[in-house]
């Protein structure tokens, strides 16, 4: 495995030190580093990378920004690694298609599993930053969900609002009588129909009606 990164921080302080850090793991080669989410989006671009290391708030253009072009454009991962754990950049790094988030004082070994899950296809997002997005959700869930009904059936739309509560599979398997597999397949399907990639951009949607700022 030679997982090709990039570093986005206008620190250069952190960003090179990320960037020794993440180089004596084997499965890591950091191709470049960079000030800000301009300079990521056209490295990204023009060349394969694999994962997209991108702070939150940076000049020209910030992370959350980044993210969504990056996303749209390329193929590289985004993995939003920042200070900040607020609210609205938690969820708006989401809807653009973060595939992670992690504060920046998460241990090196982490950031290096989080980069492997990531680069296998996988969601990785911290306890705290979970805990952020619920507790948001939370806040908005009594409101009258904004998505097209239409779309779905009761029980994705069943499934979907425990999911916006912030119930794992299991929960909602004991709550709704129903397997985990066939939950899982439920979700599959809701995934398929919204372009979504992944249960926490579900829960955003259910609640904003918004696949994407």
């Amino acid at each position: 495995m030679n997982i090709k990164i990039i570093i986005a921080d206008d620190n250069s302080f952190i960003r090179e030190g990320m960037k020794i850090i993440l180089n004596t793991y084997e499965e890591c080669e950091v191709l470049a580093t960079v000030n800000d989410g301009k300079e990521a989006i056209d490295y990204c671009t023009t060349h394969e990378v694999d994962v997209a290391l991108l702070d939150v708030r940076m000049p020209n253009m910030n992370g959350v920004e980044a993210t969504k072009e990056i996303s749209e454009k390329t193929k590289t991962k985004p993995l939003i690694l920042t200070t900040f754990d607020d609210d609205e950049y938690i969820l708006d790094a989401v809807k653009n298609g973060a595939k992670g988030y992690l504060l920046k004082n998460t241990d090196p070994e982490r950031i290096r599993d989080a980069i492997k899950s990531v680069y296998s296809g996988n969601t990785v997002m911290q306890d705290v930053v979970l805990d952020k997005i619920k507790a948001n959700l939370q806040e908005n869930r009594e409101a009258e969900p904004k998505i097209d009904r239409s779309l779905f059936t009761e029980r994705e739309l069943s499934i979907m609002e425990q999911i916006a509560k912030g119930l794992s599979n299991k929960e909602i398997s004991k709550k709704l009588f129903i397997s985990e597999g066939t939950i899982a397949n439920y979700i599959s399907t809701i995934l398929n129909k919204t372009g979504l990639e992944h249960r926490t951009q579900i829960a955003i949607y259910y609640i904003t009606g918004k696949v994407n700022e």
